[in-house]
């Protein structure tokens, strides 16, 4: 048996000797070692760069000079599965997305059911002028700066020697 029928990503199917015609012998190193990884994680069924990895809900952050705006992306959910807090600088979104069909009927999914807690930090701003709204499953928090920081950026000039 040879060794790379030992090796479970490579089915035989692909030639791992070097291309002879590449002028470059690190792109070709390159282009094996992203194959390589492609390879290694399509094999166990995980995605690098998923949802789940990136942390869920998915989040937007928007900064203007008078607030902050953060938008969570929470399908399926309603307004009471979700907890918004705000402490110590740490804006926190939580809650439970609770499975609505039994395991023994489902053949594969890729929704996402469970707990989630997202924490995004937020400074400066004034917390008892926080607004959060809930709308066809998109939680939108909107938290006022504090005048100290609605300031304008001051410029500084760099002087050369």
């Amino acid at each position: 048996m040879a060794l790379r029928d030992l090796i479970p990503w490579n089915n035989g199917s692909r030639d791992l000797s070097l291309n002879r015609n590449e002028p470059n012998p690190f792109l070709v190193l390159h282009r094996e070692m992203n194959r390589l990884f492609d390879d290694t994680f399509r094999s166990f069924d995980i995605a690098p760069f998923s949802s789940q990895a990136m942390g869920w809900p998915s989040v937007e952050v928007n900064e203007t000079d008078t607030e902050v705006k953060v938008v969570a992306e929470l399908p399926g959910l309603q307004e009471k599965d979700v907890n918004v807090e705000l402490w110590d600088g740490l804006l926190t979104i939580s809650g439970e997305k609770k499975n609505e069909t039994e395991d023994k009927e489902r053949r594969f999914t890729e929704r996402y059911y469970g707990r989630f807690e997202r924490s995004i930090p937020i400074d400066d701003v004034d917390q008892d002028k926080v607004v959060a709204s809930f709308k066809d499953g998109v939680l939108t928090v909107t938290l006022a700066k504090l005048p100290s920081e609605r300031q304008k950026v001051k410029r500084i000039a760099i002087n050369g020697k």
